[in-house]
């Protein structure tokens, strides 16, 4: 390699390199012919630091890698607070790291490990864009799959570039694409006479009048269904609200499925329709006429498919017959609602492979996952 062709890490500076940062992985994918392009402004909600509501308890430090002047990879090394309040090692991330040209993905992994070493870090843990409510791990397997919204797409080459750069495998999420169907909904039904000895249950949608507070309560169940769970954050105010505002345009009260047991909140699931139905094949930046086509398709609903985000049992019904029941319940009931909804497909996504209980209920209906994205980590030397 001659010296021209040396690869190059910097960090992100500026305006334009920001840009540039957002929207690097359409211009390194576009002709791989699995790919398709997320929109820069989806990507920009999620990555810019005045949009992110990631900043408000993180900070952290984009790089881009180059070549011969060319942007070949990039990487982000972030610190959130709320995780370095949790027993364990201080544990550092990285995240929204893309890569075509593999030979740049350890230089971009070693920027990553110096800054997080510099404020005090001892594990690094990732992909994580920018914390586990973000697009989360590498795609292992499912790259020729449609895509789907808040799910990250890489190359099969990225996973073993990280092995070889010294990280150890730390978990596989696998996702599970359910046909909305009578077929599927038999398999997952609740029998109406179990529905009655559970007594006081009720299932209710959205209150599009009262969003605030529903907010709440699904902020108040998620976390406390998933305190203590592998590479657990718990999710803030702030980012509930800011996700439920940016998903009202799509949003109806049917995609809210909330769970109360004699009056209390007891699980939820939250659902949301697949941008990539009605924005696949306008590209990442659309033309003006192609923003007319999305908001008339947002305005008619025009999806075919849809992922649940959020999903949690409170854990004061673990040991309780209804802590076997309400998973069921939950996923029947957003079987039911696919008749009222237009979705032929709902995917359930981020399902820890070790999490059995869930895999057992959801395999007995698709027995294998469809997407594997797996998560990494290292300990750091000082």
């Amino acid at each position: 390699m001659t010296n021209s062709d040396q690869i190059v890490v910097s960090p992100v500076s500026g305006a334009r390199q920001l840009a540039l940062f957002i929207r690097l992985p359409r211009l390194l994918y576009s002709n791989l012919p699995s790919y398709v392009p997320p929109l820069d402004m989806e990507q920009k909600n999620m990555l810019h630091p005045k949009r992110s509501r990631f900043f408000d308890h993180g900070k952290a430090c984009y790089f881009l890698a180059w070549r011969n002047g060319k942007p070949i990879g990039r990487i982000s090394a972030q610190v959130d607070s709320l995780a370095l309040e949790q027993d364990g090692p201080r544990t550092g991330f990285f995240g929204a790291l893309d890569a075509l040209d593999t030979q740049c993905v350890k230089p971009l992994l070693d920027a990553a490990e110096t800054w997080l070493r510099s404020q005090g870090i001892e594990r690094i843990r990732g992909p994580w864009t920018l914390n586990p409510h973000g697009e989360s791990g590498t795609m292992i397997e499912g790259q020729m799959e449609a895509p789907m919204i808040g799910t990250g797409w890489h190359p099969e080459t990225l996973g073993p570039a990280i092995e070889q750069a010294g990280f150890a495998k730390a978990m596989d999420l696998l996702s599970y694409s359910m046909e909305v169907s009578p077929v599927a909904e038999q398999a997952n039904s609740v029998p109406a006479n179990l529905r009655q000895r559970l007594g006081a249950v009720k299932i209710r949608g959205l209150r599009k009048k009262h969003i605030a507070e529903d907010a709440d309560i699904l902020r108040d169940i998620y976390n406390d269904a998933w305190a203590g769970t592998w590479g657990n954050i718990p999710i803030t105010q702030a980012e509930v609200q800011s996700l439920l505002a940016s998903l009202k345009p799509v949003l109806k009260p049917e995609q809210y499925v909330l769970v109360e047991f004699n009056g209390e909140p007891v699980a939820i699931a939250l659902v949301v329709p697949n941008i990539f139905d009605i924005s696949g094949d306008l590209g990442g930046a659309p033309s003006p006429l192609g923003w007319i086509k999305l908001g008339s398709r947002i305005l008619t609903h025009d999806f075919q498919s849809a992922r649940v985000i959020l999903l949690g049992v409170k854990k004061k019904l673990a040991g309780t017959a209804l802590s076997a029941i309400v998973p069921a319940l939950l996923i029947d009931e957003l079987m039911k609602r696919g008749h009222t909804l237009p979705y032929r497909t709902i995917e359930l996504g981020w399902v820890l492979e070790t999490n059995t209980g869930i895999r057992n209920l959801i395999e007995r209906i698709v027995p294998h996952p469809y997407k594997r994205h797996r998560m990494y980590e290292k300990t750091l030397s000082n």
